[in-house]
C-alpha cells in the first residue's frame, strides 16, 4: 500500500531545517562477521530516510504510479564515525543543499539513540523518467517544492563531510 503524499506547502512542518526521518532500527540480520552493522545497511537506512524526504515533497509512490517518473542516486560518499550494533535505534536526518531541474544534492546524519553521529552521506539524485530511462525535468510543482525546501535548508551550515574527498594525507617530506 503506497503512503500518501504529504502537500509541502500546506505543512511548514515538511521544510523543517534539516528534515528529519521516523526512527528506525538496525535489524539483527544486518551485522556482519565483525559484530556491527555491515557498510551496505547504512545505505538501506539512508535511502529509507531520503524516501521519507522525498514523501514530503509529493515524489513518493503515487509520484511514481501517477508520472512514471522516479530517482536514481548518480553518486554516494558515506562516512562511518561510530559503530551500530543489532537493535540500535538510529534517527537520520536530510538536508537539500542544492537542486537544479533534473537533480537533487542533499546531505545526511545518521545519529544513535544516544546522540552519537554514527555516519554521514552525501548524494546526488538524479530524477528519472522511467519510460525512456533518461534524466528529465522536474514538473513545475516539484520544482517549486524543491525550492521551498532548499530555502528552509539554506540556514543550516554545511558540515566538514560536505564534499570531502577521499585520501590518504601525508606530511611533507
Amino acid at each position: 500500500m503506497p503512503k500518501t503524499e504529504i502537500d509541502p506547502m500546506a505543512d511548514p512542518a515538511s521544510h523543517a531545517a534539516p528534515f528529519r526521518a521516523g526512527e528506525m532500527a538496525v535489524e539483527p540480520q544486518w551485522i556482519d562477521y565483525n559484530g556491527h552493522l555491515n557498510m551496505a545497511f547504512y545505505n538501506v537506512l539512508f535511502d529509507r530516510a531520503v524516501d521519507q524526504a522525498y514523501l514530503t515533497l509529493g515524489m513518493g509512490e503515487d509520484y511514481l504510479k501517477a508520472t512514471n517518473n522516479s530517482f536514481f542516486t548518480a553518486e554516494a560518499h558515506v562516512t562511518y564515525l561510530n559503530e551500530l550494533n543489532a537493535g540500535d535505534m538510529v534517527t537520520i536526518t536530510f538536508q537539500l543543499l542544492d537542486h537544479d531541474e533534473k537533480r537533487a544534492h542533499y546531505f545526511q546524519e545518521m545519529y544513535r539513540a544516544d546522540g552519537a553521529l554514527a555516519a554521514t552521506s552525501e548524494q546526488m539524485s538524479l530524477h528519472v523518467d522511467l519510460d525512456t530511462r533518461r534524466v528529465a525535468p522536474f514538473p513545475p510543482a516539484i520544482l517549486a517544492r524543491l525550492k521551498a525546501m532548499r530555502r528552509a535548508h539554506a540556514v543550516l551550515p554545511n558540515k566538514p563531510q560536505v564534499g570531502h574527498v577521499i585520501a590518504i594525507r601525508r606530511k611533507p617530506r
